[in-house]
């Protein structure tokens, strides 16, 4: 086992130390159709109460345009989310999609609702290899759902999720890798405790962030070295018309950077002016020329740090950085594969030195 590699109990450091920026994006947010069956009030698009601005944001993309960008990206083998503020499961042709980039050799992950999933779209996401879904729960009650999504419908959601795991055991695949997932707000942070020890023992991996809002996210705290954003390196958010924001939080699409159906394409963008003078000034501490970044705080949730640990009787790789917290169980690592970019892997080979039963077993 390497003396970086996550230990039980040892801290492993995954900042970034250099800022490179590659050819091309390993990472895509693909927005083929942001409209959404839900309007929750965390969420900066469906959220809003500004319709003639939601109107301009909302549209579909065709699909020969994302043809056009799988297609030249596909060298670089990405992961792509197949929205960025939108329901996924609601576009159209979802299917084709899925398939045109499982076939260009690209990763896909989702966040969904899950209220529209069905046996045959879940047997289908097995069948194409679907990399990654999470289901967005944010509660282990119906009131409290209602409350921070505007539905109750708990059960459907979590009888969706158990549907997707149950699809997957049978057709005997370890993929997609299955997720749940709790955004903290104040009126459903009584139940975050809750929340992960349930689903910690079902599930692959649960996932704890945080609300973005005004600028920036809630209730955390940021490193007193502030460094660049990693988004500037790696993701990039395309809208359904080809713009292309600065960062995936700017709902409206107000800080375009460039179209990648006008502006040279993905690469054109890329490497284009704008952005790359927004990286200068990331990187030379001149944030107040960006107003859009001048007080964020998201830049933060790049800097991570993992370790092994327990929760809830379950041997978990606990990847934590100030927006997220990651609780990876180990013995379902398998699910999880190198290509799920955006952020290092982890140290896998160190992961299956450990004797999961004897760390159980051990007293916490």
């Amino acid at each position: 086992m390497s003396k970086d590699s996550a230990r039980p109990g040892e801290i492993r450091d995954l900042a970034k130390k250099t800022w490179e920026v590659p050819e091309l994006p390993e990472r895509y947010l693909l927005d083929l159709r942001s409209e959404c069956n839900l309007a929750c009030p965390m969420c900066l698009l469906h959220g809003s109460d500004d319709d003639e601005a939601k109107e301009g944001a909302i549209g579909k993309m065709e699909f020969d345009q994302a043809t056009q960008i799988l297609d030249e990206i596909k060298e670089v083998k990405p992961l792509i989310q197949p929205s960025m503020w939108g329901e996924p499961l609601l576009a159209k042709n979802l299917r084709d999609h899925l398939q045109n980039m499982k076939d260009r050799g690209i990763s896909v992950c989702m966040n969904t609702n899950g209220l529209t999933l069905r046996e045959p779209l879940a047997r289908f996401f097995v069948e194409v290899g679907l990399d990654s879904i999470f289901f967005s729960l944010d509660s282990t009650t119906p009131e409290t759902l209602k409350k921070v999504r505007g539905v109750n419908k708990l059960q459907k959601i979590e009888d969706n999720l158990r549907l997707m795991l149950r699809v997957r055991e049978e057709m005997g695949a370890t993929m997609p890798r299955i997720g749940a997932t709790f955004t903290v707000q104040d009126e459903n942070e009584h139940e975050l405790e809750e929340f992960i020890d349930k689903w910690v023992q079902e599930v692959d991996v649960v996932r704890v962030g945080t609300v973005f809002e005004d600028g920036g996210l809630t209730g955390i705290s940021t490193p007193q070295e502030r460094v660049p954003c990693g988004a500037l390196y790696h993701t990039m958010p395309i809208h359904f018309d080809g713009n292309v924001s600065i960062c995936c939080f700017d709902s409206f699409a107000t800080e375009i950077v460039g179209n990648v159906f006008t502006d040279g394409g993905v690469k054109g963008v890329w490497h284009g002016d704008k952005l790359n003078k927004i990286r200068h000034y990331h990187e030379t501490n001149q944030y107040d020329k960006v107003p859009f970044c001048k007080d964020c705080n998201a830049w933060a949730g790049y800097v991570y740090e993992e370790e092994v640990t327990k929760r809830a009787g379950v041997a978990v790789l606990e990847r934590r950085s100030h927006q997220f917290v990651y609780y990876n169980r180990l013995d379902r690592m398998d699910s999880w594969h190198e290509n799920l970019r955006g952020h290092e892997p982890p140290d896998f080979e160190a992961l299956e030195q450990i004797d999961l039963d004897e760390f159980v077993a051990e007293e916490a």
